[in-house]
This record gives C-alpha cells, sequence and structure tokens, in this order.
C-alpha cells in the first residue's frame, strides 16, 4: 500500500546519532498527523479534510561496524512504520540512497542525513514547492534567505565551496547546491531516477539532478536552515570524488557511435603521420623545412625547463649568448608542459609526434561535439563538418610542423562557450529548457541569467588563457571569424542580437577579468622582457592569390607540386587551396538554404575572411591589374601586424565543414516513411489510384534528390581528402655529437658553434643540441628574435659578421680571400660567443667552408668522430 510520505534515511556507524535523528524525525512527523486530523493537512503534506497523512520511515544501514543496526532495528521494533534496510558492507551513500528510494512506498520521498543538519521541519518549505508543480525540491544553503546557525571550520567550508563551485559547473549549471542531504521528490519521478542511477558515493545527488535535468522536470532550489554536526561523514576532499565519480560517469554516457567517429579521427591522423610514426627519431618531413627541427627544440626545451624548475619563458640554449624568450616564440607550453613526461621518456620526436597526432584528432572530435550540440543532430552530417574543419588543405598544410595552427580544439570550446553567454539573454532559455525552476519568478529568473553569465565568463576566461599558451594568432584569427559571423548574424536576425548583446558583453567583461591577471606576466614578458621584439617582417604582401581559393593543395589528392608552389610561400603555407568543386558545392548550398539566418552568417564569414586572405593589395588572376584589398585597413594594427594575411582564409575551414554538415544532415536522415493506410484528411496523400511509391516508403524522386545530394558532397570533398604527409630518412647526428665527444671540447658556459651557424634556412644543429641532450649553448639558431634600435621581429639571430660570412660560403661554394681584419672580427665573434669549438660536418660546399674557416683561424681543421674540429683552447 502507498503512503503519502517516505522519509528515507542513509546510515553508516550513526551509532550515536541516529537514535535522536529517529525519534525527532517521528515527532514531527506525528504532531503532523494530529493537525492533519483537523486541518486537513500534516507532515509538511497536503491531504483532505479529516484524512490522517500516512507515513514510513525508511532506515538503510550501509553496513555499519558500530551498534547503528542494532539502533535501527530497535526503532522498527517500536513503530511499524519504521522500516530498516540492511546492506552486508558499506558501498557509499549512493548505494544506500538507491536502496531505500527503491524500498520507499511514499507519493513523496524525503531524503536526510542521520545528523539532521538541516531540522526536518524545513520539510514544509520544500513541500510548498512541490505543491507548485515541481517534480523536487532540494533544500539549499546557497540561495539568498538560507540560514547557516553553525558554520564548518573555514578551511573545510572554503574547500566545499570551490567543489560545489566545480560539481554545478561541470555537472550541473543553474543549481547552487547540489550536496545538501535534505532532497524532497515526486516518489514515481524518485524511483525511476535512482533506479537508473548508478553511483554509489557522494556524486548520486548530482546523477540524480541530472537525470531530472534530462527528463525536463522542474527542480526548485529552496532555501532551508542549516548547521554543521561534528562527526560528519563528509569530508573536504570527498568533492574531488565527486567530481571524478560525475567523469566516469559522463564516459560510460558516451555512446559507442561518438567512440567510432573519434576513432575515425584517429585513424585519419595516424595516416597523415604514418611516415613518421614509422621511426619517429629516423623520419623527418622535408616539406616542415627546417620546422620539424625547431618544434622538436621547443618541446626538448621546455621539459628540461620543468625537470629542472627554471624560468620556462626564456633560454640561452640558442642564440648563446643572448638567448631567446620563448613566450615571443610558438613554444606552445599548453602542450609542450603536459607533454613533458613522454619528453624525458621518448624523447621530443615521440612527444612531438605523439602531441600533434592527438592534437591533430582532438580538433576534430571537438568540432563534432560543436557541429552536433549546436547545429546538426546526425552523427553523419557532423563527422563530415567536423572531418572538413579540422583536415582541410590549410590544416594539412601546417600539420608539416606547425602544431599551434592545427592543434585548436579548444577553439569549439571557446565558441561555445560565446554561445552561451548569448543564449542567457533569452529568458525561454533560462529555466524550461534546462528544467531548473526557481522560487521568485521574475527575480530568481534574473538571478539565474546573472549566474550563468558569471560563470560562462570565468570558464570562457580560462578557456582563453589556455589556448594563449597554445596559440595566439590562431586565437586572434578565431576571433575575426567569430566577429564577422556574430555581424551578419545579427544583420539577419536583430532581435536575437538585442537580447544577447548585454549578458554577452557582460560576460566577455569577466572572461578578460579573469584572463588578465593569469597572462599579465607572460604577455609582459612577451612584448617586453629580454630578446622581445615589436613585429615580425613577412614581406610586403603575403596574401593569397584568388587562384588559391580555387586551386589544390599539394598534398590534396588532386593537387600537384607545381601549381601549388607557385601560389604559396612554402609547403607549409598552403593556407587556401580549398579547390573549385567545394567552392560551387558551397555556393549551392547557400543558395538552396539561403531562408536559414546561420547559413546567411556563415556564407559571410567566408566571402570575408577570404577577400581579407588576398593581402592589403592583390593582382587580378590573368591580368596585370592590382587592386586594394581590405586587409590594408588591418596590416598596421597591433597585433594584426604580425600576422601573415593568407592565414585567414584557414577561418573558412570551419564555417565550410558547417555550410556541408547543414547540407548532408537531411540527405542522410532516414527518411520519414509514408503510411500504407492514410487518413482521409491527411493533406499529403497520395491519390490511391496511382501512387508513385510504394506504401511505407519514401518516394522515388525524394530518394533520388538525396543521393544525388550525397553524391555531389562526395565528389567535392574527395579531390582534397588528405594523403600522407611525405616522410624521409633523417640525416643522423654525427658521432662527434651523439657519442659524446664533445663533452672533451665544449667547457662549462661554453657554446659549441657549427659551421655555418644555425638560421632558418639550416637547422640541423638543433637536432644535434636534443640528440645531445641539451648540454651544449648553440649561437644563432631558428626563432623569432629581435633586429636593430626598433626591435624588429626577424627569424633567427641578429647577424654578425662571421655568420654572415659562413652563410654566403654556404650558398655560393666559393672561399672568399680572407684579410687580417676578417680575422680580428671572427675572434671578436668567437669570443663574443664564447665558444668552446668550431664544428664542421660534411655537408655540401664543406671544402670551401673548412678552407673558409682554417684562413679565419689561422689553423688547420681536426677530422674526429666524422667531423673537422678547431679547438679553441689555449694550447690546443
Amino acid at each position: 500500500m502507498s503512503v503519502d510520505l517516505t522519509v528515507v534515511v542513509p546510515a553508516y556507524n550513526e551509532e550515536r546519532r541516529l537514535a535522536p535523528t529517529l525519534a525527532a524525525i517521528r515527532a514531527y512527523l506525528d504532531d503532523g498527523n494530529e493537525q492533519g486530523t483537523a486541518s486537513g493537512t500534516g507532515g509538511g503534506g497536503k491531504a483532505e479534510s479529516g484524512h490522517r497523512p500516512s507515513w514510513e520511515l525508511i532506515v538503510v544501514d550501509d553496513g555499519s561496524t558500530d551498534g547503528t543496526l542494532d539502533v535501527a532495528a530497535d526503532a522498527e521494533a517500536a513503530d511499524s512504520r519504521v522500516r530498516l534496510v540492511h546492506s552486508p558492507r558499506n558501498r557509499g551513500k549512493g548505494h544506500a540512497l538507491r536502496l531505500g528510494v527503491l524500498a520507499s512506498r511514499g507519493d513523496r520521498v524525503l531524503i536526510t542525513d542521520a545528523d539532521l543538519a538541516t531540522p526536518i521541519e524545513e520539510l514544509e518549505c520544500l513541500d510548498k514547492a512541490l505543491a507548485e508543480g515541481h517534480a523536487a525540491a532540494i533544500g539549499s544553503r546557497a540561495r539568498p534567505g538560507a540560514t547557516i546557525a553553525r558554520h564548518q571550520h573555514r578551511l573545510r567550508e572554503l574547500l566545499g565551496r570551490t567543489g560545489n563551485f566545480l560539481i554545478r559547473t561541470v555537472a550541473v549549471p543553474g543549481v547552487r547546491d547540489t550536496q545538501c542531504g535534505f532532497k524532497l521528490f515526486d516518489g514515481d519521478r524518485a524511483r525511476e531516477a535512482f533506479a537508473a542511477s548508478r553511483l554509489r558515493g557522494w556524486g548520486i545527488d548530482v546523477e540524480i539532478l541530472q537525470y531530472f535535468r534530462r527528463s525536463g522536470w522542474p527542480v526548485a532550489e529552496v532555501p532551508v536552515r542549516w548547521a554543521h554536526q561534528e562527526g560528519s561523514k563528509v569530508r573536504p576532499f570527498d568533492y574531488a570524488k565527486v567530481l571524478a565519480e560525475l567523469t566516469s560517469l559522463k564516459a560510460r554516457a558516451i555512446r559507442p557511435k561518438d567512440l567510432l567517429v573519434a576513432a575515425f579521427f584517429l585513424a585519419m591522423a595516424i595516416t597523415l603521420y604514418s611516415g613518421r610514426w614509422v621511426a619517429p627519431g629516423g623520419r623527418y618531413l622535408p616539406d616542415s623545412l627546417q620546422d620539424q627541427n625547431q618544434w622538436e627544440w621547443f618541446f626538448a626545451v621546455t621539459a628540461d625547463n620543468v625537470r629542472h624548475l627554471q624560468n620556462p619563458l626564456f633560454t640561452t640554449l640558442q642564440n648563446a649568448p643572448d638567448g631567446v624568450n620563448l613566450m615571443a616564440n610558438t613554444v606552445m607550453l599548453g602542450l609542450s608542459v603536459p607533454f613533458a613526461p613522454v619528453t624525458w621518456l621518448l624523447g621530443p620526436a615521440v612527444a612531438l609526434n605523439a602531441a600533434m597526432t592527438l592534437g591533430l584528432a582532438a580538433t576534430a572530435v571537438a568540432w563534432y561535439w560543436l557541429l552536433r550540440k549546436r547545429l546538426v543532430r546526425h552523427r553523419g552530417a557532423a563527422a563530415v563538418g567536423a572531418a572538413l574543419a579540422a583536415f582541410a588543405p590549410p590544416m594539412v598544410s601546417h600539420a608539416h610542423a606547425h602544431p599551434n595552427f592545427m592543434v585548436l580544439f579548444m577553439i569549439p570550446l571557446i565558441i561555445d562557450r560565446a554561445l552561451r553567454l548569448c543564449e542567457a539573454g533569452d529568458a525561454r532559455g533560462i529555466r524550461d529548457p534546462q528544467g531548473i525552476r526557481d522560487t521568485g519568478d521574475i527575480r530568481a529568473t534574473r538571478d539565474i541569467q546573472a549566474t550563468r553569465v558569471v560563470r560562462d565568463g570565468v570558464v570562457l576566461g580560462l578557456f582563453t588563457t589556455y589556448q594563449i599558451f597554445l596559440g595566439e594568432e590562431p586565437l586572434l584569427l578565431a576571433a575575426v571569424g567569430m566577429l564577422l559571423f556574430a555581424a551578419a548574424y545579427g544583420a539577419a536576425r536583430p532581435d536575437v542580437a538585442r537580447r544577447a548583446f548585454r549578458p554577452l558583453a557582460r560576460g566577455l567583461g569577466i572572461a578578460v577579468a579573469v584572463t588578465v591577471p593569469l597572462v599579465a606576466f607572460p604577455l609582459y614578458w612577451q612584448f617586453f622582457g629580454p630578446q622581445s621584439y615589436t613585429n615580425v617582417l613577412h614581406g610586403d604582401n603575403a596574401g593569397n592569390s584568388p587562384l588559391a581559393l580555387l586551386s589544390f593543395a599539394e598534398r590534396s589528392l588532386a593537387g600537384n607540386v607545381e601549381t601549388a608552389s607557385a601560389l604559396a610561400q612554402n609547403p607549409t603555407e598552403q593556407n587556401a587551396f580549398y579547390g573549385w568543386p567545394l567552392v560551387a558545392l558551397s555556393f549551392a548550398i547557400v543558395v538552396r538554404l539561403w531562408e536559414r539566418a546561420v547559413v546567411k552568417a556563415l556564407a559571410f564569414t567566408v566571402l570575408a575572411a577570404a577577400v581579407l586572405s588576398l593581402g592589403p593589395k592583390f593582382r587580378v588572376p590573368l591580368t596585370d591589374i592590382v587592386l586594394p584589398g581590405p586587409w590594408a585597413a588591418l596590416a598596421k594594427l597591433p597585433l594584426f601586424e604580425s600576422v601573415i594575411e593568407s592565414r585567414v582564409a584557414m577561418v573558412c575551414a570551419p564555417a565550410l565543414g558547417m555550410l556541408v554538415a547543414l547540407a548532408l544532415a537531411p540527405l542522410l536522415a532516414t527518411p520519414r516513411r509514408s503510411p500504407s493506410h492514410a487518413p482521409d484528411h491527411a493533406p499529403d496523400r497520395a491519390p490511391s489510384s496511382a501512387p508513385d511509391h510504394a506504401p511505407g516508403r519514401a518516394p522515388r524522386g525524394a530518394t533520388a534528390a538525396r543521393y544525388a545530394g550525397v553524391a555531389a558532397v562526395a565528389l567535392a570533398l574527395l579531390p582534397i581528402v588528405p594523403a600522407p604527409l611525405r616522410a624521409v630518412e633523417r640525416a643522423q647526428p654525427p658521432a662527434f655529437i651523439a657519442e659524446g665527444t664533445w663533452k672533451k671540447y665544449v667547457g662549462e658556459g661554453e657554446s659549441l658553434v657549427p659551421v655555418p651557424l644555425p638560421d632558418p634556412a639550416g637547422a640541423e644543429a638543433l637536432h644535434w643540441q636534443t640528440t645531445a641532450g641539451l648540454g651544449f649553448r648553440l649561437p644563432g639558431g631558428y626563432f623569432n628574435g629581435p633586429w636593430g634600435p626598433d626591435r624588429v621581429g626577424i627569424y633567427g639571430a641578429s647577424p654578425r659578421n662571421t655568420s654572415n660570412l659562413l652563410r654566403d660560403v654556404r650558398a655560393s661554394g666559393r672561399a672568399p680571400q680572407i684579410t687580417d681584419a676578417w680575422r680580428r672580427v671572427a675572434r671578436e665573434d668567437l669570443a663574443y660567443w664564447n665558444a668552446g669549438v668550431v664544428v664542421l660536418a660534411p655537408q655540401e660546399h664543406d671544402d670551401a667552408l673548412r678552407t673558409t674557416v682554417e684562413e679565419l683561424l689561422d689553423r688547420p681543421a681536426k677530422w674526429v668522430d666524422g667531423v673537422w674540429i678547431w679547438d679553441l683552447h689555449k694550447g690546443s
């Protein structure tokens, strides 16, 4: 038989507190029964006049090792309305609550802790919320109006608030206090939710609230009285356990189809880098030019700084003795620091390859998540759109050696958080869709809105901070893309723009307030620290040719080296190359779906980004006409002055992916079947005398159109499917370096001077240095640093006479006549570099280089372990 109210009390080792708690609950409910007989209500519940509300009290002993079971058994024996549920061993609060709720018979179910930190009299407040139509009412210590009679220790309270903030941010946004142990539920819904629950620990509260939210059952958060009780079983670090439980719960909730999509993206990334995975330490991507050497060095020096607790923003291992400002270079601390253990164990080559492979797959997964959440529900359409966003020709070009431009998994998360801020301006999106309602109507709605704006602003700030340590230029380009989209969408939907403006502006302000303190010192070091620079010179015009937007990249199936090389600076900067079939398909999609505001905004974003990528001026193809480009208005602005403008076309990749996903979603969706016996009033029923399709099947014309649409998408994407990156056998460091012979010639603080010095055109010496465990310093190098009194950014070290001379000999193959003036300059440069040894490895034009150095130093070279050396120590 059902009862009006069930009270569930989980208990573990509560021998001393359980008896007074049960007595207080019974006394309150009995008193309510007496009042209910006269007034028609009782026990905090509703009842018809003259009806005595019935109740039961369930005590769940969770494997206690003290006398708790005996106390509960005595209560059961003394009152038939008290029931005992016993678990033979301790399995956690979640397990105990599940046993108790599933054993309940009440129309309403109250769960309360054994310490009665919230007095049983607060049931009346919760019951009023249920009477207003809510499916659950949860006690809250954080809502305005709550009373805390006795606080916890300050440290314990701080840890609890922090944990609660993280929990509600991750799991149930909008609920201020998920862990208060005083909650009232509609009985049938409670039993359904607890039957579906899986957690055994403290995370059960959040899991149940998530179930109510997914089911659309409204929940009221009600302020209550609360007092800390000594002997509480909740420890401050239990909040970390709750987060761990929720993480495992989310992991188990992932659909197998989504895992299959993620595995597909990972397989694509592995295939792309398959040439290097064969032997990461012995393979090189020649199209990366010298960037693979540079990035492996970045990973190695970051891991070394972490190991020795040194400044991760600066090093003197390159460009000795001046050093390198690592924050002003693309060192990607957000990736190289987490991968430091991999670098220590397996070396920088494996760490870099793993980071780029996993990062590329993670980027595709992030775009897939965003498209599924915000744009299309069909997994196949979202997967194709995400694959285009992550594996588009520009991304594959940068995949050679620019992880900062293809490991972009934070960008979709930042976009989603910005959209959440926009949604906060819509009151209709605050209550019912989330399943959380508040007592207080307008004021409560505004309060929830403000809470969500603050939360999303803080999270956006943290996401932005992390992206800054992954790559600032991609963040800038993403901001440009989001601004273009927002402007176009606002023009198409001014009503949405008006609602979104205030919460978005406030949330962005909060995000800035969070980000600035976290990045202030690193950015100060980047722009004003040692070896900082103002802007990087990229030439007068590094924009795309209009033909580059229609052509195919070198690594695309339909691409070729000659065409791509003629239209791009180098193989790592093929920043457009979407191919004319995809451009034509996108145009058709925009025309077909033009009535949708999101399509208009995406189309404008693609077009505007493509035009901006042409640079400050561009030549009309097949003519000598040169026109000014809109990038000229941005080219001299701070931050933009260092951007390679052709990279703006990378903004098109996710926008095109979204357009393709929008077009594919209805084509891949299961067609709505026509009923075999349609009712007479059906407006779209086919004439019975001449049906144009078999009953229960989609019309032949519609099916053919769907197949044709899918085929058109496939034909447009097939030419830009990426081929695996080209890899070759890597030149190994000479034995002088690999076997450690250099240690005999390089003293502490001295540098090893390669001939010629490492620079952007030849940085193999960086590979020597990582092979030697960063045991010696190098003059010169491949990095961004200052040059001249204006601190203009250049690639490589500030040139010196000797380094320029050796570079010219390498290029020309001719040894010049060396004068005493040259010898004096060489001695000065070697002293400036604090050189211990000069090393010449076998290479093209090595005879001319050896002759030149011998003349400069006025001594012959010595052949040692595969290299010619000049020992600069006295007496050598």
